[in-house]
């Protein structure tokens, strides 16, 4: 976890090796990373306010999220009895700081108390980045727990060039990536780093004297890891990113994320070069999001056209009401003749498509 971290450039204290209180743990899907985070926020928050039991505190709490946010985060702040917000964002479909001060602002108000933010970098739909530097001072003022979900374009930072996407990670509380995705990382491994790993301990640890670890006590404190995860039994998932990282080097996982984002960029372009297209957000990394110009009705024909020919096969999404199509550059062997291919075979079904609307046919 150290080695992902220093990849990653992250700040020391979210590091085994800086001796302070953080440190990484490998979870199973950045969905166990998040509902981690959130429950050891809420224990936090629950600590904090003494003068209310338990069970007044909770019924206090709120979280936070962007309505781009991967729906993992909504569903662990509802395993965590947390109640959540979805708020806007703004025309990159990002989470921006005056959003979320308006919003804490409002609950403030009526009795409510914030504690957590489950913040994005590279949403699902989008690949969108909130803006964590606008974010993470906020949520310090407020003692809320940041948590960044970078699962997929969180790796992107082991590329100095990208490593601005996730700047603002020091004022997170923890912070997952999912080298599954990214790295090249066979499934299921989720990395997630947190400051203090106490506050994750003290909402995960059962101490029954057959589970007592001998070799934490002393002056040498090893991590016990069963007790910074929801599960008990642990699969030796280290072994596989560490077969990765000796197989391809931080070199040869750089080059592999410059070459799909360069190969998103080609597509881009040639999207761009066909006015009946238009692309519907910004191209960060591997994820170009793109439509034709019309309606919702006309792209969803247009998806289940592609997918239906089998040759290819494109993933939809929706934003901000926008029914759009979305193109993924993620398979290491994939090379600029398979983006021309698939350019082809959209434009070939945008063109029967077009031509059964202008006949009246469809």
């Amino acid at each position: 976890m150290d080695w992902l971290g220093q990849m990653l450039n992250l700040p020391a204290e979210f590091l085994y090796s800086s001796g302070g209180k953080g440190g990484g743990v490998i979870q199973y899907t950045a969905d166990d990373s998040v509902l981690v985070a959130i429950i050891a926020a809420r224990d936090r928050a629950i600590r904090e306010h003494p003068h209310l039991t338990p069970g007044h505190t909770l019924d206090k709490l709120v979280a936070y999220t962007s309505q781009e946010a991967h729906s993992c985060i909504k569903k662990a702040a509802q395993l965590a009895l947390v109640r959540i917000r979805s708020l806007p964002g703004d025309e990159n479909f990002a989470l921006r700081g005056a959003t979320l001060a308006a919003a804490i602002e409002e609950d403030k108000s009526k009795g409510l108390i914030p504690c957590f933010l489950g913040a994005s970098v590279g949403t699902t739909s989008t690949v969108a980045i909130d803006n964590l530097c606008e974010l993470g001072p906020i949520c310090e003022r407020e003692k809320m727990w940041m948590h960044i979900d970078g699962a997929y374009a969180g790796s992107a930072a082991i590329c100095p060039e990208f490593r601005h996407l996730i700047n603002g990670v020091e004022y997170s509380m923890s912070f997952c990536i999912n080298p599954h995705k990214w790295l090249h990382v066979n499934k299921s491994c989720s990395a997630l780093w947190v400051k203090d790993r106490e506050l994750v301990t003290k909402s995960f640890s059962v101490e029954p004297e057959y589970l007592k670890n001998h070799h934490l006590q002393g002056d040498v404190k090893m991590p016990d890891y069963r007790n910074m995860t929801v599960q008990l039994s642990r699969p030796f998932t280290s072994l596989k990113v560490w077969f990765v990282l000796r197989m391809y080097g931080v070199q040869g996982l750089q080059e592999r994320i410059r070459k799909d984002v360069a190969l998103a960029k080609e597509f881009e372009a040639l999207v761009r070069q066909d006015d009946r297209f238009e692309i519907i957000a910004e191209v960060n990394l591997g994820v170009v999001c793109f439509k034709l110009k019309g309606n919702n009705d006309l792209n969803e024909a247009l998806v289940k056209r592609i997918n239906g020919d089998r040759r290819i096969y494109l993933t939809p999404s929706t934003s901000k009401g926008v029914f759009f199509l979305r193109f993924v550059v993620a398979v290491y062997n994939t090379e600029s003749k398979d983006v021309m291919y698939a350019w082809n075979i959209i434009q070939e079904q945008a063109d029967s498509l077009l031509m059964s609307h202008v006949n009246g046919t469809e």
